[in-house]
């Protein structure tokens, strides 16, 4: 070694707790004002850039974002430098377009009722300025693209209709003489008109955006589907529901592969159930699966058609007589994330957040608890149906922070690096630190073998400030930005956004 490369660098401590600022709300309602049912939004999706924000409803409405402050067209260079130097910039989105994706149907076969109820979006690769995405309610996936098209307009008639019925003169020479009737209608004189222009199409410099749906996956579940994910090839994606995970190409609607089928022979048998699907960030052959017994099975689309077996399992085996009527309640996994890196996935059930390190199946490498205040009254929230609330989580593009909602239009971010201690509780508000935890909760270490192991409480008590909890507004739905510390999460109609 030579003398200079003697010196190790001391190892970087984890970083500071974010601050975070108010952005942005859309569809913001007035104190005491009612939401329509169809109107709460039931799904949030950043595209991989960042540049697009898509959420979906109850209604079966999409609506599409855009972002305005990263378009720099006609900026000096100096005032960019300016800004790349000073604080964090303010991410500012505005509304794109909407359209309706799906409507309520009824299945005559069942007697069904089947909503229009978005449940997921997954954004697809753009191509030639326009976006693709795929869009889901409980039975039928649709294949959207939203592109801008110039205006067509048709010009030079042979008769200007609106000119004869507003009495004003033709500049036609041809149609200036023509008598019209008392009802708007055109009389021909005897011997006919004397030319007949044809109608030139013209295409104006004015836009308009336009969804289409180029495809329509249906009649492939028995179940609810409950998750959508886009692979890595750009060219398939898998839907799951309750027993089977199907895998599609994006150009074949009319066929399926169904490559996970957990539905046993007797359903008097069956025990769990899947939650939650998604595939490899990388990997194209990988995907990971969920259960309602709160495990997470990895899958090897390479080891054959059929993937009943798994490569690796992720759960959490509990200890010794703490078990109860509620614990397979409570450890049914909600959602289940990919880090970007493909390294983690994070899981959320009732109670926590788990981040899994792929490489090491015997326990999770890190525990969040967000609702352990909850415990002593999981009897209240069994009786309201609360305690099957699906709550959804997220992850930093960096990988140093994890995300989930809660009760009361709360949400917690929580700081993953070794060492950190950051567990920050936000409100879905234009003040979101208004119920932020005067004192940061300290990190304590499990009971488990591996050191790097670590578990990290929220707000002890009722909430963070001893207040009770509003089980009626929760805040299940969010969404954190691909590159940058910027958060979306629904409160029941309303979409807010936070950066730091």
């Amino acid at each position: 070694m030579n003398g200079g490369d003697d010196k190790v660098a001391a190892p970087a401590g984890p970083p500071q707790p974010l601050e975070w600022k108010f952005s942005q709300v859309f569809g913001e309602r007035a104190a005491g004002e009612e939401v329509q049912e169809v109107d709460i939004i039931s799904a949030i999706e950043f595209d991989k850039s960042g540049d697009h924000l898509a959420t979906g409803d109850r209604g079966g409405r999409v609506v599409l974002f855009e972002r305005t402050d990263s378009k720099d067209h006609g900026v000096p260079r100096r005032d960019l430098e300016r800004m790349d130097n000073s604080l964090t910039r303010h991410p500012e989105f505005r509304y794109k377009t909407e359209f309706q994706s799906h409507e309520p149907e009824f299945d005559y076969l069942k007697s069904l009722e089947i909503e229009e109820k978005i449940n997921k979006i997954k954004w697809c690769q753009t191509a030639n300025g326009a976006l693709f995405l795929l869009s889901t309610n409980d039975k039928t996936i649709k294949f959207w693209k939203v592109q801008e098209k110039k205006i067509k307009k048709i010009s030079d008639m042979n008769v200007d209709h609106l000119k004869a019925v507003g009495n004003v003169s033709s500049s036609s020479n041809s149609s200036s003489s023509i008598p019209y009737l008392a009802n708007g209608g055109l009389s021909i004189p005897p011997g006919g008109i004397p030319s007949l222009k044809l109608p030139v199409v013209v295409t104006s410099n004015e836009t308009s955006l336009m969804a289409r749906c180029r495809r329509v996956y249906a009649h492939a579940h028995d179940y609810h589907i409950n998750s959508i994910s886009n692979n890595s090839d750009g060219e398939t994606f898998i839907s799951a529901d309750d027993l089977r995970i199907n895998l599609w190409n994006l150009e074949i609607s009319n066929q399926s592969f169904n490559i996970v089928d957990v539905k046993p022979a007797n359903m008097e048998d069956l025990t769990e159930v899947i939650t939650s699907a998604e595939f490899h960030p990388t990997h194209c052959n990988t995907l990971a699966y969920s259960s309602s017994k709160g495990s997470i099975r990895l899958v090897d689309l390479r080891q054959s058609a059929l993937c009943d077996s798994h490569t690796k399992i992720f759960e959490e085996h509990e200890a010794p007589g703490s078990r109860s009527f509620f614990t397979e309640i409570i450890a049914s996994i909600s959602d289940i994330k990919f880090a970007k890196d493909g390294r983690h996935i994070l899981s959320r059930d009732y109670m926590t957040l788990k981040l899994w390190d792929i490489n090491m199946d015997s326990g999770p490498v890190a525990t969040f608890q967000v609702h352990e205040y909850l415990r002593p009254k999981l009897c209240d929230l069994y009786e309201n149906d609360s305690i099957f609330d699906k709550f959804e989580c997220c992850l930093s593009g960096d990988g140093l922070r994890v995300s989930t909602g809660s009760y009361s239009n709360l949400f917690r971010v929580f700081g993953c690096a070794p060492g950190s201690a950051e567990a920050t509780t936000l409100e879905a508000s234009k003040n979101p630190m208004r119920r932020q935890v005067p004192t940061p909760s300290r990190p304590s270490r499990s009971l488990g073998t591996s050191i790097t192991r670590v578990v990290r409480r929220g707000a002890d008590g009722v909430d963070a400030n001893g207040n009770s909890f509003d089980f009626t507004t929760k805040l299940l739905h969010l969404a954190w930005h691909p590159t940058e510390n910027s958060i979306a999460c629904a409160a029941a109609n309303s979409l807010y956004m936070y950066y730091a």
